[in-house]
């Protein structure tokens, strides 16, 4: 989960404020101050801080609130609502269909990771059914070409290139046609990119977009430049038509925040974020549930939604038990680890759990953990399998942390067989609090907040569906 500092703190300051006696005044401003300073510190405008803390108060009026209204809640709810509206530019970005050729042109600055952001977006697509190829139309950084080349091969996407033509325009036009006539669906250009914004640069992406005529034009953009960002966007979106952003590098950067709510305010929709550089390293941005994983309230479906592209049908019962009992072996280590890895990256996939957030990942080894194996034994495993024993020992430091985050699952309850269907269609927060783990519960809130998660998602037979139950 990106941003896991700005997440935690803003957990922390609804949390205190919920373990007080009572909410009054300096209980919400003490709150709401801690999250203005977190805020703040992650880079985002001054103003669309001060804001935000003046619609909530304008919304959550202690003094007309009735005795019984649960004021924690309306709070929650008030900060999730004003975190949304900063971060969401109100319309949505042009969206592929399959079947149907699209070309999609990336735009943006050298060094904001723009051709490997190519590769992430062609390789995310095609895990989900489309056919993507890419054309580099970028003559301008030497060894551009190599680059995509040794992306595209590595994720098996075709692509195409030239080490001798010069016009980028004449190699996104071949490019173009060419993927078309071998029926690609989405077909993805990179473009140049300069150290800086300059006239050249522009000129050049407006040649490439009329001569390929894009159906969506996508701006690059490297988060370290925070507040920055609202300026370089505006830059890119008055010489092209640039219809969304893909925010790079937010592993790390405290600036992430101000680059996300910086490009909100230019109404450009932010539809992905590059969290690593690694080809799974890639995340769908959508607002709400961006939002719902960093006040640690999760995001069920998109956390079903991954379990059902990687877990077979028949395989899910038998996952949810072991999740269930809170017992984690090597064995089961071994059985579902290729799963586990398709999922994407550990951390992300637990921040979507309620009551989870990055920032309480275990990042060093627990050393109440007992002693798996001597020094000796480990050697044998490296000769035997061909390995360094460095590499066995990280495979063991990585079981033990995956075993840590495992066992905060004991407790979920699974349906017998005969009941899932029963309980899918009569599914309500009270059916549900007796499935849930009693910590989970008690971290999102207890009744109230799994009635306001339930709500969230809208439908009991997609929350169902993580427990195997459902109508098929």
């Amino acid at each position: 989960m990106v941003l896991a500092q700005l997440g935690g703190s803003i957990s922390r300051a609804i949390q205190q404020m919920s373990n007080a006696t009572i909410i009054d005044e300096k209980a919400l401003n003490d709150c709401l101050n801690e999250i203005t300073r977190a805020l703040l510190q992650a880079d985002v405008q001054f103003k669309l801080v001060r804001d935000m803390q003046t619609n909530i108060k304008k919304i959550v009026n202690l003094d007309d609130l009735a005795a019984g209204h649960n004021k924690r809640k309306i709070i929650q709810q008030a900060i999730f609502n004003e975190l949304c509206k900063m971060l969401d530019p109100g319309k949505p970005s042009f969206t592929p269909k399959k079947g149907k050729p699209s070309v999609v042109m990336f735009v943006g600055l050298q060094g904001s990771g723009k051709t490997t952001t190519c590769t992430k977006y062609a390789y995310y697509h095609q895990k989900k059914g489309w056919k993507p190829a890419l054309v580099c139309a970028d003559t301008f950084r030497a060894g551009a070409f190599d680059q995509l080349k040794q992306n595209a091969t590595k994720a098996k996407i075709p692509f195409y290139g030239s080490y001798t033509e010069s016009d980028p325009v004449k190699i996104a036009v071949d490019g173009v046609d060419r993927f078309k006539k071998e029926n690609c669906d989405l077909i993805i250009v990179d473009t140049s990119g300069r150290h800086k914004q300059e006239a050249a640069l522009f000129e050049e992406m407006r040649q490439v977009s009329e001569a390929t005529k894009p159906d969506l034009v996508i701006f690059v953009m490297d988060s370290s430049i925070g507040q920055a960002a609202f300026d370089q966007a505006q830059a890119f979106k008055q010489s092209v038509a640039v219809g969304a952003v893909i925010v790079t590098k937010m592993d790390g950067h405290a600036k992430g925040g101000g680059a996300l709510s910086a490009v909100a305010a230019t109404k450009s929709p932010v539809i992905f974020i590059g969290t690593g550089e690694h080809m799974d390293e890639f995340e769908v941005f959508d607002v709400k549930p961006f939002v719902s994983r960093l006040l640690g309230m999760g995001d069920w479906s998109g956390f079903m939604d991954k379990i059902h592209e990687v877990v077979p049908m028949d395989q899910q019962p038998e996952l949810l038990q072991k999740l269930s009992e809170g017992n984690f072996t090597l064995r089961i280590m071994y059985e579902q680890f290729q799963n586990l890895l398709k999922m994407g990256p550990i951390g992300q996939v637990f921040s979507m759990l309620p009551g989870f957030s990055a920032e309480l990942m275990p990042k060093e080894l627990d050393s109440s953990n007992p002693k798996l194996m001597n020094e000796s034994r480990m050697m044998r495993i490296a000769r035997g399998s061909g390995r360094h024993v460095r590499e066995v020992m990280e495979m063991l430091e990585e079981y033990k942390r995956l075993a840590k985050i495992w066992s905060k699952m004991k407790g979920l309850k699974i349906p017998k067989k005969g009941e899932m269907s029963a309980l899918s269609r009569n599914m309500n927060a009270q059916h549900m609090s007796k499935v849930l783990p009693p910590q989970m519960l008690k971290q999102i809130g207890g009744m109230g907040g799994l009635q306001s998660l339930m709500k969230q998602m809208g439908s009991a037979k997609d929350m169902m569906g993580m427990f195997g139950g459902g109508d098929k």
